[in-house]
C-alpha cells in the first residue's frame, strides 16, 4: 500500500484529492497520514469528507478511517464506473476542488461522469467558478470527446449553498490496455495530447466575469470591479471585455475572474491553448474597485512572468502533464506544485525532470 504524507510542503488538501484522483485511476490502494497536520483545523474537513466519498462511489471503492478531523485514512480503488453523482458538501467548501479529485479518473478511465455539487463556488483558497471553467478547462478538453460545466446559483462564504453541474466523457479507455503501464506509454505517445506550453506567444485579449450576490446589485459591485480591472489592463493595449452579473446567494459576496488569452490560445479546442488567469473575492469592508484593481494587477503580474501558466494552474495541470507527457515553464516553483510533484510519483513513479534554473518542468514520453 502506498503511503503519502499528507504534511509534505504545503501540507494541504491538495495532497489528498491528487492522490484519490490517481488511486482511482491506477488501481493502487492508499494510506494517507498526517493529513493536513499544520493548518488551523487540523485534518479532514467536511469537504475533504466529500471528495472521499466522491471518488469511492466513483471506482466503487471503499475507505477506512475517514471522518471529520482524522488525520489518517486507508483508500481501496475498485473497478471505475460511468456514474451520475450528486453530492452536497453541506458547507462553503469549495466545489471545483472536489471537482479536480474527480477529473484524473473520469478523463482518463474511459467512463462518462455527470455529477451535481452543491456548496461554495467562489470561496478563499481554491479556484472560483469561472476560473474552473475558462482557465483550467480549455486545457482539459482535448482529453475529453465532451465535457461541460455550469454554475446555477453562486455560493460565497459563510454558508456556501451554491450549485454547479460538470459532464465529461473521456476519448481514453483505459480498460483497451493490458496494465496501467501499458496505457501511460500509450498516452505519452500520443503527440496530439501531450502537455507542452513552451512560452505565452502574443497576448490577442483579455476576458473576464465580474460576478456578485443579487443583494449587492443596487450598489453596483460588480460593474464596478468590473470597470477598475477594466481600467488597469488599458495598458496592454489589446482588447478587455468583462462582464457583470448577478446571482441568487445564500451569503453576500463577489468574485472577479480574468483571463489573457495568447494566440496559441485563441482557439479553446487548440492542443495547447495558452490562457493565464487571475482572481480576487470581495469581502465586507472591501471596495468593489479594490478587488477589481487587484485582480487586474495579479494578472499583470502573471504576463510579466512569461510563463506560459499562471501560478495557480501550474499544480493543477501537474497530473496531466505527468499522464501526457510534455514540458511547461512555471512562473515559481510554488509549494503547491512541489506537493503534487511529491504525491504524483508516489503513485507513478520517478516521471518529473525540474529545472529550478528556468523554472521548465518536464515529463519524458
Amino acid at each position: 500500500m502506498i503511503e503519502v504524507d499528507g504534511s509534505y510542503h504545503e501540507g494541504g488538501g491538495q495532497i489528498l484529492r491528487t492522490a484519490l484522483g490517481l488511486s482511482a485511476l491506477t488501481g493502487q490502494a492508499f494510506e494517507a497520514v498526517n493529513i493536513r497536520r499544520d493548518r488551523p483545523s487540523p485534518g479532514l474537513r467536511p469537504q475533504h469528507l466529500s471528495c472521499v466519498k466522491a471518488v469511492a462511489e466513483l471506482c466503487d471503492g471503499s475507505f477506512e478511517g475517514a471522518e471529520v478531523s482524522s488525520s489518517a485514512l486507508k483508500f481501496y480503488p475498485r473497478s471505475m464506473k460511468s456514474r451520475t453523482l450528486s453530492v452536497d458538501i453541506g458547507t462553503a467548501g469549495s466545489v471545483t476542488l472536489l471537482l479536480q479529485s474527480l477529473l484524473l479518473p473520469v478523463i482518463f478511465g474511459g467512463k462518462a461522469l455527470r455529477v451535481k455539487v452543491s456548496g461554495g463556488t467562489d470561496v478563499p483558497f481554491s479556484p472560483p467558478s469561472d476560473y474552473f471553467g475558462n482557465v483550467l478547462l480549455p486545457h482539459l478538453r482535448k482529453f475529453c470527446s465532451k465535457v461541460g460545466f455550469d454554475v446555477l446559483r453562486r455560493g460565497f462564504v459563510p454558508a456556501g449553498g451554491g450549485r454547479v453541474e460538470f459532464s465529461c466523457a473521456s476519448k481514453f479507455s483505459l480498460g483497451d490496455y493490458g496494465s496501467f503501464s501499458d496505457f501511460l506509454k500509450g498516452l505519452r505517445a500520443n503527440p496530439a495530447v501531450m502537455v507542452n506550453l513552451p512560452a505565452q506567444g502574443k497576448l490577442l485579449h483579455v476576458k473576464g466575469s465580474s460576478v456578485a450576490s443579487a443583494d449587492l446589485q443596487k450598489a453596483g459591485v460588480a460593474e464596478r470591479q468590473a470597470a477598475a480591472a477594466g481600467m488597469s489592463l488599458s495598458s496592454l493595449k489589446v482588447p478587455v471585455s468583462i462582464s457583470s452579473s448577478y446571482s441568487e446567494s445564500v451569503s453576500t459576496g463577489s468574485v472577479i475572474v480574468l483571463w489573457a488569452v495568447f494566440s496559441d490560445g485563441s482557439d479553446t479546442s487548440h492542443v495547447n491553448p495558452v490562457i493565464l488567469g487571475s482572481s480576487r473575492l470581495g469581502g465586507r469592508g472591501k471596495r468593489a474597485e479594490d478587488v477589481g484593481r487587484e485582480a487586474a494587477s495579479g494578472l499583470l503580474q502573471e504576463l510579466s512572468s512569461k510563463a506560459p501558466v499562471d501560478r495557480h494552474l501550474a499544480d493543477q495541470l501537474l497530473p496531466f502533464l505527468a499522464l501526457a507527457g510534455g514540458s511547461f515553464m512555471v512562473p515559481e516553483l510554488t509549494p503547491h506544485c512541489l506537493a503534487g510533484i511529491y504525491t504524483i510519483e508516489k503513485f507513478l513513479g520517478k516521471c518529473f525532470v525540474v529545472d529550478e534554473n528556468s523554472g521548465v518542468i518536464t515529463v519524458g514520453r
